[in-house]
Order: C-alpha cells, then sequence, then structure tokens
C-alpha cells in the first residue's frame, strides 16, 4: 500500500459518512436511472444550495462531469476556451474531443487564473469565418490546477465579460468545495450569483468513494444535460449508489467540514516548510502546495515522498479531509533530509 501523504486528494480513503450512506442506500429495491427517493432528495438538497432553478446530474467522475457540461453549452462548431494549465487542456486525454467533439482555445493567466483582460484578446481574434471554430464557453477551474482561487468579484466579472461576448460559463468546480471553504462563501455565491451557466461539482477528491456532479443552474440546459449524460456514458443504472454520497456530503455541510480541514492542513504543512527555507510557489488558497525542489533533489524526493513532480523544479502536496499532523511532519521530515535543512 502506497504510503499516507499528498500524491493527491484523490488518493485518500472514504469518508465513515459516504461509506455509512451508501450502506444504507443497499436496503431493498428502488427505481433505477434516479428515479429513486435518494436522488430526488439529492436535487432538493442542489436546490437549497444553489438556487431554485438548479438541478443536479450524478456522474462517474470529473472528466465526465467536463465533458457533459461543456458540450451542453456549445454547437458542433463552437469551441470551449480554458487556460493552458486546465485540467481541461492537460488531463482529459482527447475525452473533449472525441466524446464531446469540441476542441480547446488557450486563453493567458497568471498564477492559474485567467481575467476579462487576458480572455478579450482570443475573442477579439475571432472574425466569424467558417474555417475558424468559435468561442462559445469559458471553463474556469475552481480552485486552479496551481491551487488558487477566484473571489465572487473575480468569477462575476468573467460571467460578465462572456455575456458581452455571447459566450457561457463553465466551473470545473472539481475543488470547489475547498474554494468556498477558503473564501468563507457559500456554493452559491461563486456558482449561481456569479454568472455560471453549469457547474462540475467535485465528490471524490472530497471524501466520496467515485462520484461527481453536473449541476445545471441554466433550466433550459436541464434537457440537454441529460440527454448528454446518458449519450457520454455517465449515467448509472443504481444511480442511488452515487446520488446517496453525494447528499451526504451536501447535507449537514460535510462538503464544507472536508475541505476547511483540508485546506487547514494544506496551511499547516507551508507553516512547517517556512523555517526550512521553503516559500511555496504558487500563493496556497485552497488545499495543494506547489514546494520548490532543486533539480537535482526531484528524484529522489519523489521516490520517497509521497507528492507529486509537477515540473522540474517542483512538487506537488495535495491536503485531504483526513490529512493528519503526523502526515505533516513526515513530508517535512523527508523534503528537510533529502534537501540538507
Amino acid at each position: 500500500m502506497t504510503a499516507r501523504g499528498f500524491l493527491s486528494d484523490n488518493a485518500s480513503g472514504v469518508h465513515p459518512v459516504a461509506l455509512a450512506a451508501l450502506a444504507a442506500a443497499n436496503e431493498g429495491h428502488v427505481p433505477s436511472y434516479g428515479a429513486d427517493p435518494i436522488t430526488t432528495r439529492l436535487g432538493e438538497r442542489a436546490r437549497d444550495l444553489f438556487g431554485p432553478d438548479a438541478s443536479i446530474f450524478p456522474v462517474f467522475n470529473g472528466t465526465g462531469a467536463n465533458v457533459v457540461a461543456v458540450q451542453a453549452l456549445l454547437q458542433r462548431w463552437d469551441a470551449a476556451v480554458a487556460t493552458a494549465e486546465s485540467h481541461m487542456v492537460n488531463d482529459e486525454s482527447t475525452a473533449p474531443q472525441l466524446i464531446g467533439g469540441f476542441p480547446i482555445l488557450t486563453a493567458g493567466s497568471v498564477a492559474g487564473r485567467t481575467t476579462p483582460e487576458l480572455l478579450a484578446p482570443l475573442f477579439d481574434a475571432y472574425d466569424g469565418s467558417v474555417h475558424h471554430a468559435r468561442p462559445a464557453a469559458i471553463s474556469l477551474a475552481q480552485s486552479t490546477e496551481l491551487g488558487t482561487t477566484y473571489t465572487a468579484a473575480q468569477l462575476a466579472g468573467i460571467g460578465a465579460f462572456a455575456r458581452a461576448r455571447g459566450a457561457r460559463l463553465h466551473l470545473d468546480g472539481a475543488r470547489l468545495a475547498n474554494a468556498a471553504a477558503r473564501l468563507g462563501t457559500g456554493l452559491r455565491a461563486l456558482t449561481t450569483d456569479a454568472g455560471a451557466d453549469v457547474v462540475s461539482f467535485g465528490g471524490t477528491k472530497n471524501g466520496l468513494l467515485l462520484g461527481d456532479a453536473v449541476i445545471v443552474l441554466d433550466p433550459a440546459l436541464a434537457d440537454p444535460v441529460a440527454r448528454l449524460r446518458k449519450a457520454s456514458g455517465q449515467l448509472a443504472s443504481k444511480m442511488r449508489f452515487v446520488s446517496a454520497q453525494l447528499l451526504a456530503l451536501l447535507e449537514d455541510d460535510l462538503w464544507h467540514r472536508n475541505a476547511a480541514h483540508a485546506n487547514a492542513a494544506a496551511d499547516l504543512l507551508v507553516a512547517r516548510l517556512r523555517p526550512l527555507g521553503l516559500e511555496p510557489a504558487y500563493p496556497v488558497e485552497a488545499n495543494a502546495v506547489f514546494i520548490p525542489v532543486p533539480a537535482p533533489a526531484l528524484a529522489q524526493v519523489i521516490t520517497d515522498a509521497p507528492v507529486l513532480a509537477w515540473d522540474a523544479t517542483t512538487v506537488r502536496a495535495v491536503a485531504s479531509f483526513d490529512t493528519t499532523e503526523e502526515d505533516v511532519d513526515a513530508l517535512v521530515a523527508t523534503l528537510a533530509r533529502h534537501l540538507g535543512r
């Protein structure tokens, strides 16, 4: 078994509340494909958190959520826009093109975040020609791949820019819970109120066995998303088992407690690294810490420490809902040993 640590918040186990929800959902028989009481209750809870027009569509994973969500925003001749660091560009393989049928155009960014000013040149360059894909949906990661977050005001500014350019806004919220916990906001403030049309909501990275969701905020997109979910192979027949976990996460604010714990563990890691002279490469605004490591030491560090090599001189450490102080101390000790600090 791999040592406990910081490879990813996907590497952690399952929260006991999610496991209990799965066991409870295993009683008796219920209708399939979401026509069950648990999925119905999940829909009610989604409206509580995201607004009265919201609808939620459980899926198996984040790639599926992103492809279904963005595909619903585009015509066949359109393109999505994302930053060069984004998961959509780097870590979805060819799923956007193969399953979604859409290209991705890359916009400028600073520390993982884009702005209307950085997006404008890409939209300005589109000349309406049939030879070029139309930029028609902006996809933002919240938190970003570099561990930074967009404030509600920043998101609202990009939402307003999108509407002014005739585009739609998608939030890749694999770590939306971490962003909301860090910023001290509810989920609605960073999604519905910011002008998002559709959200990919992460559960797996926040303590679930499996399961993410597409949350539709524009009611006109609900039927397209329902159909695309089926066509993309993301419709679970025994959906109650995915819905039960998501409901457990969203009820009683477990999503917030888990995310806040992971964020606090990341903060503790930063505090323990600073006496060693190690300052994060990017602002720590969620649960990811990017740690500079001299290139000659990188291979040995990633061999001995449960962290991910991000580039030739940086490792990424991601805290989870169950990260302990002992986990933090073990990582710091390993880094100190290999870096001679």
